[in-house]
Order: C-alpha cells, then structure tokens, then sequence
C-alpha cells in the first residue's frame, strides 16, 4: 500500500453526478423561497417542535455521519496507528462536506438568522451555561479546522510546494484542535436533550446523554470510514482496500460494546423500559438496539472481519443505529404536549435531499480532479 494519492480523473459528468446536480439545484431554489417568504412557507416546526428535519439530520445525523475524520485522527495521530494513513484524505473530505453543510442547515432553519452573530459575540452569547452556544461555537471551529486539514490536498495540486510545508509545519496544531472540537460537540449535542427534562421518554432521557452521544459519533464515524471505502472502490472500480478495513473494523465491537453497556445500564438503573410500549416510540427503540447489537456481534469474529460483505453490511447497521437513535432521542422520544404534532412538509425534505445532493456532487467533483483517494499498488 502507497501512502501517496491522486485524483481519480475520468468524466465528471455521469448520469448519477447529473442526477444528483439537478436534485441539488432543486433544494437551492427552495431554500431561495425559504428566504424570500419565511420558515413557514416551507415547513411544519411549530411552538411545540421548533426544530425538525433539517436540524435532526443535517446536524445531528449529518456531523454524525462526518465523524470519520475524527475517528480516523485519533486512531492514527493518537493511537500512533499510521498504517491507516491512507483512508486519512477520504474521510477528512466527507467530514468537511458534512460539516461545512451542517453549518448551512443551521442558517437555512433559524427564523431570524441574521441574528446568529450574537453567539459569537462574547456580550450577546451565553457561555459556559448554555449546550447549545457550546455546540454552535465548536462546530464552527471545526469546519474552520477541518478547510485547514484538507488545504495540503488543493496545495498540492495546484503545486503551491512552500505554502504546503508552511501549513505541515502548524498540522500538529490544526490535527490536536481536530480531535478537540469534535469531543466537545458530540457530547454537548446530547446534553441539549437533558434539559428537556421529562418531556423526553424515559426509554431516552439520562444525564449520560452526553456519553451515548459522543460514543454513537466514534462508531458512526469509523463505520463511514469502511463503507465509503467499500462502496467507493465498487462505484469508481478501485482495488479494495481489504486487509486494512478488517483491521480497522476491530476497532468498532469495543466501542459499541461500550455504547451498548451504558446504554443499558443506565435504562435498567433509572427504570426507563417502564415507558416501553408496543406503539411507534416502542417499536423505535427495538429497531434502534437491534441496529447497533447486529453489528456487535458480527464483527466481534475476526472471520466475519475478513469478509467483505460482512463488514459492509455491519458499516451499513451502525449508520442506521447512529442515525436512527438520534432521530429517537430528538423527535421520536420528544413529547412536547399541547397537543402538538409535527411532520416533516414536502418542502422540507426536497431540502434535505438536496444538501444531501451537495455534498455527494462536490465530493465527486473533489475525487476527480484533486489528489483524494490513496494510489494502491499491492491490492
């Protein structure tokens, strides 16, 4: 394996790419109306519900989904394991996207957003007793650190060879901070449904939110790490990348073996399976556990680790669990009474289909033309 990258190259634009193109021109022109005409126009967040979709996904799930290069940071710059360098630049490039899109979910669905200037102004913010002010300050700090993780990439192929040492020699810095801000902002984005108090479901509400979500992040994180490279290989007919992806993947059965210890525990000490039901909430919770039990069990065997359907379909599990036991904590456990209801309108989702659509165009555009994806020689 050769620790040097390239560009994929080839035609740009394929049908799926012109697909995806038109789907994100699509979201563009609502998230215009949206602007011009109000939340209202486009959604169905009420006094109740005052955040939905957009906030749900893009931000929770989305940066969620981000998380491989976090995860990869700490596996190869922490942990010292640099035999994993190479699925480095793919991960980090998924995780600006994300990011970097989350970020604009953010704006799209604050009502008054021209007033979002006020969190980073120290007389007008609420530090150090607010989650959501710690989320917001840390999340836009990370994206600022993640641009800088991934400027040697675009230095390198416009040939700018000085200001790429200049910027190796402050990496250090930028990776530390990289491995920091995400800590911070997992665990604070479980902590905002602590003070939901009693109208989360018991089944969900415990002061380890914190914990369960920074855990849920690192698992996400690593399983987007062996899916995109499996699925990336057979969608752009690469080599696979298999002996290292088992590796790696033996890293996943100790996290989930955490997430699914605490989880439990805390369900049992504070006796939230009394609110279980066979209604939606309940059946949720059944599909949420058995999400992130299945592929707990099936990569605890170093044999299944070896297979590479076994590992894309337990990668596959865990970004559902991941994503499946956010939407539990944020929306489906949430209770906020008044009578109010929410679903998500039509315009909601063709949003959240198109900054989806984004992301995938520019991550596309970004493999082809820039030196991404690791040059393999042996696989």
């Amino acid at each position: 394996m050769s620790d040097t990258y390239a560009p994929l190259g080839g035609k740009l634009w394929t049908k799926p790419f012109s697909i995806l193109f038109m789907l994100a021109v699509v979201g563009l022109v609502l998230i215009g109306y949206r602007f011009l005409f109000g939340l209202g126009a486009v959604t169905n967040l009420n006094d109740g519900y005052p955040w939905g979709l957009w906030i749900v996904y893009d931000i929770l799930v989305a940066t969620g989904l981000a998380c491989g290069g976090y995860a990869m940071a700490i596996l190869v710059y922490a942990f010292n394991r640099g035999q994993y360098h190479p699925l480095i630049r793919p991960a980090l490039l998924a995780s600006v996207f994300g990011y970097t899109l989350a970020a604009g979910a953010i704006v799209i669905d604050t009502g008054r957003y021209w007033n979002l200037i006020n969190i980073f102004l120290p007389q007008t913010s609420n530090i150090g007793s607010s989650w959501m002010v710690e989320v917001a300050i840390s999340i836009s700090a990370y994206i600022v650190v993640l641009w800088l993780e991934l400027s040697p990439v675009m230095l390198e192929k416009w040939n700018k060879t000085k200001l790429r040492r200049r910027v190796h020699r402050i990496m250090f810095v930028v990776v530390a901070f990289g491995m920091l801000f995400p800590t911070l902002h997992q665990s604070s984005l479980g902590g905002l449904m602590i003070v939901a108090g009693d109208k989360l479901s018991p089944l969900w509400q415990t002061n380890w939110l914190p914990a369960l979500f920074l855990l849920s992040a690192l698992s996400m994180g690593f399983a987007v790490v062996v899916f995109e490279a499996i699925f990336s290989a057979t969608v752009l007919k690469r080599p696979y990348e298999q002996s290292m992806l088992s590796k790696l993947a033996g890293t996943i059965p100790w996290i989930l073996g955490f997430y699914l210890i605490l989880r439990w525990t805390t369900l049992l000490i504070n006796g939230g399976l009394s609110d279980w039901a066979l209604n939606a909430k309940g059946i949720m919770f059944i599909i949420e556990n058995l999400l992130f039990i299945y592929p707990f069990i099936v990569l605890l065997s170093e044999a299944n680790r070896g297979k590479l359907t076994q590992l894309f379909y337990a990668s596959i599990s865990i970004l559902l669990a991941g994503a499946v036991y956010r939407f539990d904590a944020f929306l489906v456990g949430f209770e906020p009474g008044g009578g109010y209801v929410y679903f998500p309108a039509v315009a909601e989702i063709l949003i959240t289909v198109g900054i989806i659509s984004i992301e995938l165009v520019a991550y596309l555009f970004f493999v082809k033309r820039f030196p991404v994806l690791p040059v393999l020689k042996d696989a």
